[in-house]
């Protein structure tokens, strides 16, 4: 019922009840009255209107804000590869992207583009970046690298820089490195004091490679704070890597302890890869059951399915609630090859979305494990949505023969379509001869 006929329904409701009150004055009041209501309520609409408005527009600020910072962290990224290559000029141009956009890591992109321009022996705008980023992030974590970088150029001004000094570098840490077999008290302060100065990306990872290998009190002192967050992030990031990678009992538990005291979520992500690379298993189970950011239990699930826990991963699927975490789930099945667990969800499944992809993970599974299974789900399916799943699993699988058999006994022009189109990006014997057919016929 609109607002005018609820309007002329109370009137004549009024005037019936009690005719006396049909006067003029009394018939004003009310038209009166009614104006109001109708003000407040178009008052309403209007705020109504203007709130969804402001949140529509609060939304998409969110979705640009996330596109430039996935753009910035891949600029960011390719900054650092440029680095590693000791592609100093690109390296400049890559990182000024980051710097100009204020970007999470416009501090260690600062830091970079001036180390690259050092190597370039460009000594004046590497200075000048530097400044810049001791003005501009008083705080960074980037700061120590900042001051012995800016002191090692000072020293050396007025004379030439050669971009070449890798061999150097590596020559003295392997001699530290042999150091530390014999003699790990001498070499621990080397290796410490290499981290703190401004040698290059290479070279201080090799020395924390070095530590984290060392049995040596003050090497585990050293490798445990910078991977606790004593560093900048680029070495805390491979600290906590060369621990998995060395992954003694007293390495895990420190693991361990930094993602218990860490609130840094991609902290906390990189412990689970390194718990992954060292084995642990349960305590990326631990992550992945008692864990309460999606992202988190989502990144414990991923580690899981690569090392193969394909009855820890049924059962977290059997209590998960979130939609978003069990497709996680079913992907890591779909690495760890757990075809069995598939086939269940895809027979008892009723989530249309996990069911698509568990067809598909099983596709990733490999022919071996799913091939007769898919081709027995696709006929049996209604859902074109869950059978343009399952062909393209037997797509992944390069199964063309799966795929002709289906072709041939499908009465649908719509799904045969898509069958066809699938066998004419295959490169198999199969695949070639049906096409050969069709053209014949």
């Amino acid at each position: 019922m609109n607002r005018e006929t609820i309007r002329w329904a109370t009137s004549v409701a009024i005037l019936v009840a009690s005719p006396a009150l049909a006067t003029p004055a009394v018939t004003a009041d009310m038209q009166s009255a009614f104006a109001r209501l109708d003000d407040r309520a178009d008052l309403a609409a209007e705020e109504r209107a203007r709130a969804e408005q402001d949140r529509a527009r609060a939304e998409q600020d969110r979705a640009r804000a996330e596109r430039e910072s996935a753009r910035a962290e891949q600029a960011y990224e390719r900054g650092r590869d440029s680095i590693e290559r000791e592609q100093w000029a690109r390296a400049v141009e890559q990182f000024a992207n980051v710097i100009s956009d204020r970007a999470p890591r416009a501090d260690a992109a600062l830091y970079w583009r001036s180390y690259a321009f050092d190597k370039l022996n460009q000594q004046a705008d590497a200075l000048t970046s530097l400044a810049e980023l001791m003005k501009s992030f008083p705080m960074s974590r980037w700061l120590n690298d900042a001051k012995a970088l800016e002191l090692q150029i000072r020293q050396r001004a007025g004379q030439p820089v050669s971009p070449d000094q890798q061999a150097d570098e590596d020559l003295k840490l392997l001699a530290i490195q042999g150091l530390a077999d014999s003699s790990p008290d001498q070499a621990v302060p080397m290796l410490e004091k290499l981290l703190q100065g401004s040698g290059s990306p290479k070279l201080k990872a090799r020395a924390l490679f070095v530590l984290a290998q060392s049995r040596s009190p003050r090497a585990q002192d050293v490798i445990s704070r910078i991977a606790r967050g004593g560093a900048n992030p680029d070495l805390q990031d491979k600290a906590i890597q060369y621990l998995g990678v060395n992954g003694s009992p007293a390495n895990r538990q420190l693991l361990a302890d930094i993602y218990q005291s860490s609130t840094d979520v991609n902290v906390k992500r990189r412990v689970l890869r390194a718990f992954m690379v060292s084995g642990d298993r349960a305590r990326v189970l631990a992550a992945a059951q008692t864990e309460k950011s999606n992202d988190l239990r989502g990144e414990a699930v991923r580690q899981l399915g690569v090392m193969g826990a394909r009855e820890e991963l049924w059962q977290l699927y059997q209590k998960e609630q979130s939609p978003d975490v069990r497709i996680q789930i079913i992907r890591a099945m779909g690495v760890s090859g757990d075809a069995a667990h598939l086939i269940e969800i895809t027979n008892t499944e009723t989530n249309p979305e996990l069911l698509r992809e568990a067809i598909r993970q099983m596709g990733v599974a490999g022919a071996g494990r799913t091939g007769d299974a898919l081709p027995a789900l696709y006929a049996r399916m209604k859902d074109p949505a869950v059978k343009t799943a399952a062909i393209d699993a037997l797509f992944i699988q390069n199964n063309a023969d799966a795929l002709v058999a289906m072709a041939r006994k499908e009465t649908d022009p719509t799904m045969k379509r898509r069958i066809v189109e699938k066998l004419s990006l295959m490169n198999a014997p199969a695949a070639r001869n049906y096409m050969l057919e069709l053209l014949e016929k």
